[in-house]
């Protein structure tokens, strides 16, 4: 894959991954299309990325998606990558969490990745090419204490990831699922207590973790290089989705199942049935 040239929307960047991988992309010929909801931190971010068209919405609101969309696809003609990024996380024992929590969590890290991901991918289907990458992490691949929700969310979100790549791989459009381990941002100060409140301190283990620029680069740079599955991490976490890494061989039977007419076989007997 090569970023020059291609217009790639991001949500979640304001800061921390989605912030490095806009800038990170604009330094490899990207057109960047920014998306959150603080505006001002969006235009701090485009004036680093040369060419750049910011798109402040809140990724739960579906109409505004829809007029996000819209206005991303406008602005060259099409989108050649979209990076679900926007996501909080989590620090509580689920024993004490209220169920809002739960609520909250999912519907920002799950729901409002597919819907985003569901706004473009019948635009990438048509012109029969385009990069779908969704932002998991090791806590998508290994459950961690304190984080039920957010992994619930995470491990939701690479299953729904598996399976449209399956679908999309006839269409021309690939699929990829990053899974970092600890990457210095604010993810843990903005994580939500077992009330709902924020956290609003850091944890050791992500104030020294992976610069976020670095984990940035790893991440485009395995998307150049194809790759379905981008785990970043180091050490401890490393390991973990490294043991839990999905076999390729099985990635290449679920596309081939589907350019065998496994979609159409399906369909056929469901409208039998009808």
């Amino acid at each position: 894959m090569d970023f020059n040239g291609k217009v790639a929307w991001i949500t979640g960047a304001s800061s921390g991954i989605g912030a490095a991988l806009a800038r990170d992309l604009a330094s490899r010929g990207g057109h960047v299309v920014l998306s959150g909801r603080d505006e001002g931190r969006l235009a701090e971010v485009a004036a680093d990325c040369g060419e750049a068209l910011i798109v402040p919405f809140d990724v739960r609101d579906e109409a505004a998606l829809g007029e996000a969309t819209a206005a991303a696809i406008a602005w060259k003609g099409h989108v050649d990558i979209a990076v679900a990024n926007a996501g909080i996380s989590q620090r509580s024992r689920a024993l004490k969490t209220n169920m809002d929590v739960y609520r909250n969590i999912i519907d920002i890290d799950l729901i409002a990745q597919i819907a985003f991901s569901q706004s473009l991918i019948g635009h990438m289907a048509d012109r029969g090419l385009g990069a779908l990458a969704f932002i998991s992490s090791i806590a998508g691949k290994v459950g961690v204490p304190m984080r039920t929700a957010y992994s619930a969310a995470k491990f939701g979100l690479a299953g729904y990831a598996d399976a449209l790549r399956g679908e999309l791989s006839i269409n021309g459009v690939s699929v990829h699922t990053i899974y970092p381990g600890s990457v210095a941002t604010n993810v843990s100060r903005n994580a939500l207590n077992a009330d709902g409140s924020v956290r609003g301190v850091s944890d050791k283990a992500i104030e020294n973790g992976i610069p976020a620029h670095e984990a940035a680069r790893a991440m485009l740079d395995g998307m150049a290089n194809e790759e379905r599955e981008i785990i970043i991490a180091e050490r401890a976490e490393l390991a973990m989705g490294e043991l839990r890494r999905t076999p390729e061989a099985l990635f290449d039977q679920i596309e081939g199942m589907v350019a065998a007419g496994y979609m159409q076989n399906m369909e056929a007997e469901t409208a039998g049935q009808s």
